[in-house]
């Protein structure tokens, strides 16, 4: 049987407002009218809907059961209509994104000047905050959208409050001064001078991995945090480093050596956002955007990334 949802409709007024009269005036329309609408209706599913024995019309079995469906029917209707306004309506307004450097430098800075041009009332608000802080000023709300940074060998933790959407996976290298020779074993680069990162850090997470491999504790000569002084220490025959991809960017061609070790594995860097409380559980569609604006950015990084990766003889 066809049902249309809109004599549907003028069934759950009149179940609603206990009549044709008072469902005529919340519909606009007349009495005849609803009466016809319910009269069609019945002849669309072949029963009785509306017990007319009575002086005052009521629903009959049959139509106090499709009455409330036609309810449930309403509310959802209600609900869509809802989420659709805000995607022609709400795409405005301040989205506020903690990341850390190379993911705003990288990320962020390309995916802003697309927002600009396409959706000039969308405004980022950028805060350098990452790690178990961010996290926290996500779920009290104090940022919409966290760009995150995690080894690929660690499994992704339960976050049932939030959802992880991957953008890039983003290799580590291990970089030496360029006037360095390639060692002629991980063993022997490992007893070389390192610029190292913090054990809790992604990056000093690969170097650990690197030395449990081969069985050799790395010279870690020096401890830095952020990736630009990690590669001028390097590029000037302080060290070696193991950086992310995205790092090399930050220097130009042939300051530094990339060596052809390959076991220091890579990360995983995710847009988190707090979960959708609307029934569909899409995200806000100004946070969807903003993604999608960062996904876009992040696409273009794999070309320009490239050239940069190829190891040197």
């Amino acid at each position: 049987m066809d049902i249309d949802p809109r004599r549907l409709r003028v069934l759950h007024e009149v179940a609603r407002r206990g009549g044709v009269m008072r469902a005529a005036e919340a519909l606009y329309l007349t009495p005849s009218a609803v009466s016809q609408q319910l009269a069609q209706l019945e002849r669309e599913v072949g029963l009785a809907l509306i017990d007319r024995s009575q002086r005052r019309v009521s629903l009959a079995p049959a139509g106090r059961v499709l009455a409330g469906y036609a309810e449930r029917v309403e509310e959802e209707l209600t609900e869509a209509r809802k989420e659709l306004t805000r995607f022609t309506e709400r795409l405005a307004g301040p989205v506020r994104i903690a990341a850390f450097p190379t993911a705003i430098k990288h990320m962020l800075v390309p995916a802003m000047r697309a927002l600009a041009e396409r959706h000039p009332r969308i405004t980022p608000v950028i805060h350098e905050v990452y790690g178990q802080p961010a996290l926290q000023e996500l779920r009290l709300g104090a940022v919409d959208l966290l760009i995150t940074e995690q080894d690929m060998s660690l499994p992704v933790p339960a976050q049932p409050s939030l959802t992880v959407r991957p953008l890039h996976v983003d290799e580590f290298r291990v970089v030496l001064p360029p006037d360095w020779p390639e060692p002629e074993s991980t063993a022997d680069l490992m007893r070389l001078p390192w610029v190292a990162a913090e054990p809790d850090q992604a990056c000093g997470q690969a170097l650990d991995r690197l030395a449990g491999i081969h069985g050799v504790e790395p010279r870690r000569t020096h401890v830095v945090t952020d990736f630009s002084p990690v590669l001028a220490l390097v590029a000037a025959g302080h060290g070696v480093a193991i950086v992310p991809s995205l790092a090399l960017l930050d220097v130009p061609e042939g300051e530094v050596r990339v060596s052809d070790v390959r076991e220091v594995g890579a990360r995983r860097l995710d847009a988190v956002t707090r979960v959708s409380r609307t029934r569909s559980g899409e995200p806000d569609p100004v946070q969807a955007v903003v993604i999608g604006a960062i996904e876009e950015a992040t696409e273009g990084l794999r070309a320009a990334l490239g050239p940069r990766l190829a190891t040197q003889p």
